[in-house]
C-alpha cells in the first residue's frame, strides 16, 4: 500500500470519539478508524522506514488501570520510530490536525545522571543549547518532564540550568490540518520534520544509551 495522506475522515473520527469516547460508538465506526486511520499511518511509517527506521503504530486503546478516566480509547494515533529505548521519532494525527515530535520521554535514575552530566560540560552541554535554539528558531516548541526548581547539586546560576531541570526532552510541533496532509506530500512534511529533529536524537542516543 502506497501512502496517500490522512483523510479530513480521520479528524472527523476523532472528533466525534471526544463526544462520544464509549465502546458502542468505537464498534460502530471502528471500519473508518481501521481505513483512515490506521491504514495510513502504518503506510505513512513504511514509507519513512529507510530514512528513518522501522516504526510502530500505537494500540488504540487506553491504559485504564491506574488511570481516573475510564474513557477506553485514545483520542489520538501516534507512532514511533524506536532509536533507543523511549527514544526517537514520534508523530501523531487527532481531531486538531497532525503533530511531529523527537528526542527521549523514558527517564531511568541512570540516565538522567548522564543527561546531567552531559549538560554540565561545555561540550556537550554547548551542543544541546544550539540544537534546541536551532529547534525553537524553525518552530519546534521544547518539552518534556522537568523540575520546577533546580537539581541537586547544580548552582541556580548555572548557565544551562533550565536544560538542567529536564529529566526528558523533547521538542514537538503542531501543523493542524493543512490542505497538504491529506495528499501524500504529508510524508515528505514529516520526513523533514524528523529531519529537522534529527541532531536532538542523535546528541540524545549518543549521550544516554540503553536504561540500565
Amino acid at each position: 500500500m502506497v501512502f496517500t495522506g490522512f483523510p479530513v475522515a480521520a479528524l472527523d473520527f476523532y472528533e466525534d470519539l471526544e463526544a462520544d469516547n464509549s465502546k458502542s460508538w468505537w464498534t460502530a465506526h471502528k471500519a473508518v478508524y481501521d481505513e483512515c486511520v490506521r491504514a495510513p499511518m502504518t503506510e505513512l511509517l513504511a514509507e519513512l522506514e529507510p530514512q528513518f527506521g522501522a516504526g510502530k503504530v500505537f494500540r488504540p486503546y487506553r491504559d485504564v488501570r491506574f488511570s481516573k478516566d475510564k474513557t477506553p480509547y485514545k483520542t489520538h494515533q501516534g507512532g514511533f520510530v524506536d532509536v533507543r529505548s523511549g527514544l526517537g521519532y514520534y508523530v501523531q494525527v487527532d481531531a486538531s490536525g497532525l503533530f511531529v515530535a523527537g528526542g527521549f520521554y523514558q527517564h531511568t535514575p541512570d540516565r538522567v545522571a548522564r543527561y546531567r552530566a552531559a549538560v554540565d560540560g561545555a561540550l556537550r552541554g554547548g551542543q544541546l543549547e544550539r540544537i534546541t535554539a536551532d529547534l525553537r528558531t524553525a518552530g519546534f516548541e521544547i518539552g518534556g518532564d522537568r523540575l520546577k526548581t533546580r537539581p541537586r547539586g547544580f548552582a541556580a546560576d548555572h548557565p544551562r540550568i533550565d536544560l538542567l531541570r529536564h529529566r526528558s526532552l523533547t521538542a514537538g510541533r503542531a501543523f493542524g490540518a493543512p490542505e497538504w496532509l491529506a495528499t501524500a506530500r504529508a510524508a515528505a512534511e514529516v520526513a523533514a520534520a524528523w529531519a529537522a529533529l534529527t541532531p536532538l536524537v542523535e546528541w540524545s542516543s549518543d549521550v544516554l544509551g540503553d536504561p540500565s
